[in-house]
């Protein structure tokens, strides 16, 4: 019997292990590595909680080493893809009545698999196939996942307290429904985080998902789906469906029944889907929730006044982490000339330290990108900046993709503020550095403002704090995660919301209660306990 409030507490953010020599997970994340490098597996497609293979399958491979398969995976056709609407649909009545401390519990459950006996599986599962070393692994698939796991039953508690005011007499009442059908989910490959949080996070909520995975995560994804499994998710409630996004286009966004649509990915791709939205939008049951981040060209801005040595720090992290495939990678800078004779010595005498290889060797900061598509359209920026007047690679621009898709940390200085790699977004490890007079500081913060369509991340060094305020203010729209004095990525569940707005997507924060809320639809009641039964008012007495 339901005769209690119950309450989750503010949870903390997962620790991040240090994988030291000799430490127990390093030990185990090693021999993790090692057995899924030997062992192939076939990733199923998951529908109504049960397994289906199709002779049509993708290849999962090691983007450091691309002769190596890690296994292959079924691809879902339409008949898959309308079989998990089905599913979708016929699990969503018992899901959505399901007592919400219930739900919350299995996903709490599900973080502690994440960073308890499952923790080296996915962290290996990562790495290898999506080419990250131990650390960024572990911030991704282990902390930021088991956050977003812990954090948003939270934050779902904290919207269902929230209820209206009652005047005498009355009881009035907000019940927090799912969506009127089923969310789509489309996940991208440079966080296996995202990938199980735009999944989860309408599912904590009573909706139920179609997850289609991106094809160069699905092996990570799979794991992430498995444990939701372990954990005690109902069949139907996430349907697991790697796809062609032709045809999860074709099928799943243009069904009356999609409700919501959670997606992390390019912004064209984003436009196109609001656009079939919208060419469609008489046929849906209900409008649907279109919840969307998208590309960046993040910047950091640095003053006269800022610390070389942090600045240098950022700069590098912040733009070739993960080989600066994440949406938050700075790919811009501008540098005052008073700085950047320093400054450029100090890129130079860092970045030449830099290792890029094999996740295996965890000497290696950096290593590959993600296929063969992402590394071709990198070398087109760099041949263009090669066969350009206004710009000029000053470190790096190797290439080398006979083994790994390769790419050195790279380093463009643009003479002009707009020049193509200056404004585009490329998402590999470039940055493109634009040196402005100390005299033309507020006429570059507009340049800054104005020169992408995008606003996701970006951050600015000063240590004066008056310039820290000009150009916060500058600046109030360029980014909807905005750093002073710290590289513009890294953002923590239950620190920093994610999301950006204007080409970067609708800023609905991931990781936030806004989020959570948008795949809620409100149903207000309201009880009146002695109804009245006069029909006229007092008004009408004429004495």
């Amino acid at each position: 019997m339901n005769n209690a409030y119950f309450q989750i507490k503010v949870p903390e953010n997962e620790p991040i292990k240090s994988y030291l020599p000799g430490s127990p997970e390093r030990l185990a994340l090693k021999a993790e590595l090692d057995r899924q490098t030997a062992n192939p597996i076939e990733v199923p497609i998951i529908v109504g909680g049960k397994e289906y293979r199709t002779e049509h399958k993708g290849k999962m491979i090691c983007p450091h080493d691309h002769q190596t398969v890690l296994g292959e995976y079924s691809i879902a056709g339409e008949k898959e893809l309308l079989m998990a609407i089905e599913a979708a649909e016929a699990a969503k009545v018992e899901w959505e009545n399901m007592p919400w401390e219930h739900r919350a519990t299995i996903f709490l459950k599900a973080a502690d698999l994440l960073t308890g006996k499952y923790r080296a599986k996915l962290s290996a599962s990562c790495m290898l196939g999506q080419s990250k070393n131990l650390f960024q692994a572990e911030i991704d698939v282990i902390c930021e996942l088991a956050d977003f796991l812990r954090f948003n039953p939270y934050y779902v508690q904290e919207i269902y307290k929230q209820q209206p005011n009652n005047s005498a007499g009355v009881w009035n009442r907000v019940e927090y429904r799912a969506l009127d059908g089923f969310v789509a989910a489309i996940t991208p490959f440079n966080f296996t985080a995202i990938g199980g949080n735009l999944a989860t996070a309408p599912a904590m909520v009573g909706n139920t998902v179609l997850w289609k995975p991106s094809s160069t995560a699905v092996l990570s994804n799979y794991y992430v789906m498995q444990i939701l499994m372990e954990a005690g998710l109902p069949a139907g409630v996430i349907n697991f469906v790697p796809c062609r996004g032709v045809d999860f286009g074709k099928v799943v966004i243009n069904h009356p029944k999609m409700a919501g649509f959670h997606f992390t990915g390019s912004t064209s791709v984003f436009n196109g889907i609001w656009k079939q939205v919208g060419d469609n939008i008489s046929n849906y049951v209900t409008y649907p929730r279109l919840v969307g981040e998208t590309g960046g060209k993040d910047f950091i801005f640095a003053h006269e006044s800022a610390d070389i040595e942090a600045l240098t720090c950022s700069i590098i992290l912040g733009a070739f982490e993960y080989q600066g495939q994440k949406c938050s990678a700075a790919s811009r800078a501008y540098v005052p000339e008073s700085l950047w004779g320093q400054l450029k010595v100090r890129l130079e005498e860092e970045i030449a330290k830099i290792k890029v290889g094999d996740v295996r060797d965890f000497s290696n900061l950096m290593n590959a990108v993600i296929d063969q598509n992402s590394f071709k359209n990198i070398q087109s920026y760099l041949d263009y900046v090669k066969a350009s007047e206004d710009g000029e690679i000053i470190i790096g621009g190797g290439t080398e993709d006979k083994v790994g898709y390769f790419v050195e940390p790279t380093v463009i200085l643009a003479k002009t503020p707009t020049f193509k790699t200056m404004v585009e977004e490329i998402f590999g490890p470039v940055l493109t550095v634009y040196v402005y007079p100390n005299d033309k500081f507020e006429e570059t913060l507009e340049l800054c403002d104005t020169s992408t369509v995008y606003g996701l991340t970006g951050s600015i060094f000063a240590q004066d704090r008056a310039a820290i305020v000009k150009m916060s203010q500058a600046l109030d729209h360029a980014a909807g995660n905005f750093y002073i004095n710290d590289k513009p990525t890294g953002a923590v569940v239950g620190q920093q919301p994610f999301g950006g707005s204007r080409g970067s997507g609708t800023n609905d924060k991931a990781g936030s209660a806004v989020n959570l809320s948008r795949w809620m639809s409100q149903r207000t009641i309201k009880e009146t306990l002695v109804p009245r039964t006069e029909v006229s008012y007092p008004y009408m007495v004429e004495k």
